[in-house]
């Protein structure tokens, strides 16, 4: 079993591995650049040590990371997710050091990293993919080509990428003309990779993924699915588990694709597929995540499985601790990321201090976060502060109870997307559970919620006019 994992990350999800080494009694080591000195991760791992004054560069470091490993007597290393989590040498640099990377292969990264290659891989397991091309492209000119045999509108997509970067749709000619080399160059800047891609756009999607767990005796097993429609920009905001709009049947067919493409690519770990699922109810892989999901969470919930502590075992080359007909999912659970960011302002950043914070709570509710009274929140990294979890046994249950968390909790000194989230689910729309990924930019409305602002945040922005008034 291993005894003392290295955290290769920073944040929540550090002090979520962070709790999950605790409970199964193992040392946990954070590291941390200077801008993190002050972070919660730091201060609850058992060690830390400094990456140095540069905000990023430390996290990005394989040699520096896996060294620090072996000289604080780790046998194991958890990248997270983000920074260098699908990040094939890392893995490999760790195999060769004798230390166990809590993750995939090298060289399934490498393969389900490179979309392309993925799309051939799930072609081979039988997997129904959209038509596009299945090698990056070569120029323009196959460009063309390809998107008029399937038809307009398309995708461009960088092969390398992740995260809602390196993507552009092109709904004609033109589009596709002017789009073409802008995603390359994201695809450079972002990902290190000029190689593109080319598919038919599944036009207005739910966007669907399913939670495999799979360990070195040859076990798969699916945790069923989450839905990750509502979005932004390719951007996340908040997650369902199970789908409220998947039937029981389309349940077990998409969890045997997502077992089926784990099995023929020989993955090892927590992964997930992810799939579109268009207005004819037909579902596409889109991607395979290698590593472990920011919204792990509700399956959680759902499952009553701690994933993160289930890497672990993995890793520690152990079988899985459960058979699929034994996961039965409970309720429903949903995710709010709760960003620093100003939804009235385009979702800009909102960096600073956190004044004043309250978590919330009661039944059916957690909190993942990073922050705390008085923590500065750096401007050097994502914007995602903390994740607001809430389970119910119904669908309606789970609105209520999601809506009486978010007045519950309270981020001050900043501004997120914590009273956005409340109208959402206060939508009609949103609370029939049909809706796919162009919800947010259908309801703009959603955004003019200054009406209907709680008691609490009108005496915060009545004090803070006052401090102004009288500072004048």
């Amino acid at each position: 079993m291993i005894k003392k994992i290295l955290i290769a990350n920073r944040g929540e999800i550090a002090v979520r591995i962070v709790r999950a080494c605790a409970e199964m009694g193992i040392r946990s080591v954070a590291v941390y650049a200077e801008a993190d000195r002050h972070a919660l991760h730091v201060k609850k791992a058992d060690e830390a040590y400094s990456l140095g004054p540069d905000t990023v560069a430390g996290y990005l470091n394989a040699h520096r990371l896996v060294n620090l490993a072996v000289a604080t007597g780790c046998d194991a290393l958890h990248p997270g997710y983000g920074f260098l989590s699908e990040n094939q040498e890392l893995a490999a640099i760790c195999k060769r050091r004798g230390i166990r990377f809590i993750g995939p292969s090298p060289e399934v990264i490498a393969r389900m990293g490179d979309k392309t290659a993925a799309r051939r891989a799930m072609i081979e397991a039988g997997v129904p993919v959209t038509p596009g091309t299945e090698h990056s492209l070569k120029d323009l000119d196959e460009a063309i080509t390809i998107a008029e045999q399937v038809g307009y509108p398309v995708m461009l997509k960088a092969a390398a990428g992740g995260g809602g970067r390196g993507i552009r749709r092109c709904n004609n000619l033109t589009e596709l003309r002017n789009g073409y080399d802008r995603v390359i160059s994201e695809a450079t800047k972002a990902f290190g990779s000029a190689d593109i891609f080319i598919e038919k756009c599944v036009v207005n999607p739910r966007h669907i993924e399913v939670q495999v767990l799979a360990d070195s005796h040859g076990n798969v097993v699916h945790l069923y699915e989450r839905d990750c429609s509502i979005q932004r920009r390719h951007q996340k905001l908040i997650e369902l588990a199970p789908s409220p709009q998947l039937t029981n049947e389309q349940r077990e067919y998409i969890g045997g694709l997502a077992v089926r493409a784990a099995a023929t690519v020989g993955y090892e770990n927590a992964g997930t597929v992810e799939f579109l699922l268009d207005a004819d109810n037909t579902f596409y892989f889109m991607e395979m995540n290698t590593r472990l999901q920011v919204e792990h969470t509700i399956t959680e919930e759902i499952t009553g499985i701690d994933i993160v502590q289930e890497q672990i075992r993995i890793a520690s080359g152990l079988p899985l601790s459960f058979k699929q007909e034994e996961i039965k999912p409970n309720g429903f659970a949903m995710e709010m990321r709760i960003n620093a960011e100003d939804p009235k302002n385009d979702f800009l950043p909102s960096y600073g201090r956190i004044t004043r914070y309250f978590a919330p709570g009661g039944p059916g509710v957690r909190v993942d976060a990073a922050i705390y009274t008085g923590y500065e929140i750096p401007p050097y990294y994502d914007s995602m502060c903390a994740k607001l979890i809430v389970w119910a046994r119904d669908w309606e249950g789970l609105i209520a109870r999601g809506r009486r968390s978010l007045t519950d909790i309270g981020v001050y000194g900043v501004k997120t997307t914590i009273p956005y989230y409340d109208e959402i689910l206060g939508s009609e729309d949103f609370r029939s559970g049909k809706f796919d990924t162009s919800f947010v930019e259908q309801h703009p409305e959603l955004i003019d919620y200054s009406m209907h602002r709680k008691p609490r945040e009108l005496a915060a922005a009545i004090s803070a006019a006052i401090a102004v008034a009288m500072g004048q």
